[in-house]
């Protein structure tokens, strides 16, 4: 009764196949040839390489090449500045420096400071507000949920450090009024420890 395609082929090209089309060129793509040499990942050394990590083998733990990597404490670290003795933030302070991403700073003589950047709310929390709705169709003392009161603190506190000629900041959030007095006593102990 009709035509089963009325458009023409049932492809998606609405005509013959293009394989059968002799304008269409058929050519093969050229396989991927590497130009360069398979170049070792980011990490690890590769073993074998000069200056890497020589070969483990199967069924025993890799040993440690010396003088590889941050050694904690030891001669070879940065500045040789030995033991961590403590650290706020990204500022390490160590048994004769002051460890920071803008480098090895002198530890006599350092001038800290501390900002209290934070802030502390007083608001009503939201379940109080669903209590006070739903219990305000029972009795009209549902109201009395809006009186809770929450502190909520936000913020940061940023510690400076001056040394050497170089300066280092560092903020850290604070979660509560607590946040702010722990980080206070720390630079107060880094204190001690610069004088």
């Amino acid at each position: 009764m009709s035509d089963q395609y009325p458009y023409g082929s049932n492809n998606s090209y609405g005509g013959s196949s293009p394989h059968d089309d002799p304008k269409v060129q058929h050519t093969a793509l050229p396989s991927y040839q590497p130009t360069m040499p398979a170049m070792p990942g980011y990490g690890y050394p590769q073993a074998g390489a000069p200056g890497g990590v020589p070969p483990t083998p199967p069924g025993q733990l890799p040993v440690p090449v010396p003088g590889a990597g941050w050694q904690h404490g030891a001669a070879g670290a940065p500045g040789g500045t030995g033991a961590t003795l403590m650290t706020i933030g990204d500022i390490a302070v160590t048994e004769s420096g002051i460890v920071t991403p803008a480098g090895v700073l002198p530890l006599r003589g350092a001038v800290w400071t501390v900002s209290d950047m934070s802030r502390t709310e007083s608001k009503t929390p939201t379940y109080a507000i669903v209590l006070a709705v739903i219990f305000f169709f029972a009795c009209l003392l549902g109201l009395l949920f809006l009186l809770m009161k929450e502190q909520v603190t936000t913020g940061y506190a940023q510690v400076t450090v001056n040394s050497g000629g170089k300066y280092h900041a560092v903020m850290i959030p604070v979660r509560g009024p607590q946040d702010i007095y722990a980080i206070t006593q720390q630079v107060n102990y880094a204190r001690t420890l610069c004088s």
